[in-house]
């Protein structure tokens, strides 16, 4: 099928997001109009930045961890070579693109922090070259949540259950960190922690009043796809609701600012947010605080 021009998938995503999160189409178009700008030069080449080695060996490969509807669900999945014994668990989840080589360097290094690192599928094995085809696979996504909230399900069983992870938090970028705060939602009192880079936010305080996790949200103060009012508009939602959450905002980094595949690449935020990360991951899930 030709792929459709970027207007039309505009239009499409818009309708989309509106049925399936509940919020005006005029405000879901505006956030693909700005996701699509913020990506508008982008492409997902891997590069030596994103190529950072593991705190430890670590042995990866693809797995098959669920059956849904008689079709298989794969990921990546992530683990130190040395590991005894049930470790914590992570669902790792794709930005826009896809779960793409640098998804996979990322699973790899969370896995060299101690983790089973299980990176998620949501695009069923397809993976975007250029933004038109990543707002094409997104859309897709998000027409159908239903199937993404599956995926999501079976990825914790997996963790939880098959490799009796003692705890399993969530992690995403951009669209994976929409679907982290998504994942949340889901398991409000399964998932023992969320990671939220530079995604899509509910400020709703009755929907987030479910939350019994602690959250970890990371921002640029200049990402016009995910507007700093509505990062503030988050946080003082849970803070009204007494959730344990951290939100950190990085001044002058723009949206995506930890992916070194992007023209918004920052090094000293990513850093920074990496490291926020790691130590946020350790009390959450080693340790429980």
């Amino acid at each position: 099928m030709a792929r459709q021009s970027l207007t039309t998938l505009l239009a499409v995503a818009a309708a989309v997001f509106a049925a399936g999160c509940g919020t005006a189409p005029d405000e879901q178009r505006e956030y693909a109009e700005r996701m699509a700008k913020e990506h508008a030069h982008d492409a997902p080449v891997a590069n030596p930045a994103s190529q950072t080695a593991p705190g430890a060996e670590v042995e990866a490969s693809d797995v098959q961890y669920a059956t849904i509807d008689g079709r298989p669900v794969t990921g990546y999945l992530a683990r130190p070579t040395a590991a005894e014994g049930p470790l914590p668990g992570l669902i790792v989840i794709h930005e826009w693109w896809g779960l793409n080589d640098n998804i996979r360097a990322m699973a790899r290094r969370l896995a060299g922090e101690g983790y089973a690192a299980l990176a998620v599928d949501l695009y069923g094995g397809e993976v975007a070259s250029d933004p038109d085809a990543a707002l094409e696979l997104m859309t897709a996504a998000n027409e159908h949540p239903a199937a993404a909230e599956d995926n999501l399900r079976q990825a914790y069983a997996y963790l939880a259950d098959q490799l009796g992870a003692p705890a399993v938090g969530s992690i995403g970028w951009c669209f994976g960190g929409g679907w982290s705060l998504g994942t949340a939602l889901l398991l409000p009192d399964r998932l023992d922690a969320a990671v939220i880079y530079y995604g899509h936010l509910v400020t709703d305080p009755q929907r987030l009043a479910t939350l019994e996790m602690p959250i970890l949200g990371l921002f640029g103060e200049q990402d016009q796809g995910i507007p700093l009012a509505s990062v503030r508009a988050f946080e003082a939602a849970l803070r009204g609701l007494g959730k344990e959450a951290k939100i950190v905002v990085y001044p002058g980094a723009d949206h995506a600012f930890a992916n070194p595949s992007g023209r918004n690449y920052q090094p000293e935020a990513a850093e920074q947010a990496w490291l926020e990360t790691v130590a946020f991951l350790e009390r959450a899930l080693k340790h429980g605080t």
